[in-house]
């Protein structure tokens, strides 16, 4: 028996895909390019290795940073990399990234690959770029080593919760006028080309210190009001707080489309009792993050690279089987077995706190290194593994390969689906 149920499986076969994008930016500009690029790829090529592919120029940028700036220190730590011509790089390869991503849907209808597989593949690796992106775009914006990085990822990861709790409910992907995948990607790349001409430094800059932020504070009467630590926020900082913000604007119109799908006599409070597996992730990593070990937590060392990694596998993850029970229509997925590490980590860490006594794992800031770095291998294997098996599912069942443009005939062998179109 396989990683999916037989009558899970089974549903695939009613899987139907549905979306609504009300983005301007993509209507009258990005889909213009997208068709024109799509026309450069021959059917021979599957839409999951245009995916791949795609990803993989994220996964080059996030090489870049792990040689110049492992310790991920940003130059307010006293790193000196990386060059400036790096983040002109990590702009093209973002771009890159959301064309292939764009078009692969264009790809799967070109080939006739069309299917559950496609949209599995396509939003886990979304998953894996959120995290990879947001770690690149704060150390554009010289935030690394601070709990602006942690709540960031908060931020981030819940966004994506939100849109895939949306889509388990409604059966609807919706992208809205402003959505992360279009606008959010695009304001990105900006921000990286804006570093690479003026550096990580300059978003630093006190926000209210600004020539036009400044004349207004000069002359509104509301700015005596304005609290003093408010003042001493930097432009980094000052763009992270509003994301925050919109992460509520998210949670109540993805509630309000939640709301509008629900059936006669169902409960208008059900689907938030689906929200907590976000809010248990989330507790669970920032408690890890921000417990001291012999005065130094992770956030503040170097290991938080590696534990911001951890914790968005242990995402994908999460997320990924919640793409699958949508898909499959099964139930929603309201514990995830990766939460096992996570929760030794946050118990052993607190332990001084918690049980009064010091922490048995993470004894020392050394320790709990090279227990961080154990966690992430786990969670890389237990994520590669989860992704080989329910992979391996759907191909067999509904007889299409994942990277090759394949298809199996009535005697069960696999034949070219090119030259059968």
């Amino acid at each position: 028996m396989g990683y999916i149920a037989p009558h899970a499986l089974e549903n695939l076969n009613k899987y139907k895909y549905a979306g609504v994008d009300k983005s301007i930016l993509s209507k009258y500009v990005l889909q213009r390019w997208w068709s024109w690029f799509h026309t450069l790829w021959p059917a021979t090529i599957a839409p999951n290795t245009i995916t791949l592919c795609g990803l993989s120029a994220v996964f080059f940028n996030f090489a870049t940073l792990v040689y110049y700036d492992p310790a991920y220190l940003c130059e307010w730590g006293g790193a000196s990399g990386p060059p400036r011509w790096v983040y002109f790089t990590w702009a093209i390869g973002l771009f890159f990234y959301q064309s292939m991503d764009a078009i692969d849907g264009k790809q799967a209808r070109k080939t006739g690959m069309a299917g559950p597989l496609g949209e599995m593949f396509d939003h886990g690796c979304d998953a894996i770029n959120t995290t990879l992106e947001l770690i690149l775009t704060l150390r554009a914006l010289n935030l690394g080593r601070s709990r602006w990085s942690l709540a960031s990822q908060a931020v981030s990861l819940g966004t994506f919760y939100l849109t895939t709790w949306e889509e388990w409910h409604t059966g609807i992907l919706y992208l809205g006028v402003f959505s992360g995948p279009v606008e959010g990607i695009i304001m990105v790349i900006f921000l990286y080309f804006f570093t690479g001409i003026y550096g990580p430094e300059a978003w630093s800059t006190p926000f209210f210190s600004l020539p036009l932020v400044s004349h207004v504070l000069s002359i509104h009467p509301l700015a005596n009001f304005i609290p003093p630590f408010v003042l001493k926020l930097g432009v980094n900082e000052f763009l992270m707080a509003l994301a925050s913000i919109m992460l509520g604007y998210n949670i109540i119109t993805s509630y309000m489309n939640v709301l509008h799908s629900l059936k006669p006599g169902q409960s208008a409070l059900t689907p938030l009792t689906r929200l907590i597996p976000y809010v248990v992730t989330v507790v669970l990593h920032v408690s890890w993050a921000l417990a001291p070990v012999n005065g130094s937590d992770i956030i503040h060392s170097a290991s938080i690279l590696p534990f911001m990694c951890f914790w968005g596998l242990q995402f994908a993850h999460q997320v990924g089987r919640m793409i699958l029970a949508h898909l499959t229509k099964t139930p929603f997925p309201m514990w995830d077995s990766m939460w096992i590490l996570s929760l030794i980590g946050t118990l052993d860490a607190n332990s001084q706190f918690l049980f009064g006594r010091a922490p048995y794992i993470q004894s020392d800031p050394e320790r709990s290194h090279l227990f961080v770095l154990a966690s992430l291998a786990i969670a890389a294997i237990s994520y590669v593994r989860f992704c080989t098996l329910v992979i391996n599912d759907i191909t067999e069942y509904l007889g299409i390969a994942c990277f090759t443009v394949r298809k199996k005939d009535a005697a069960g062998e696999w034949k070219s689906a090119v030259k059968a179109q």
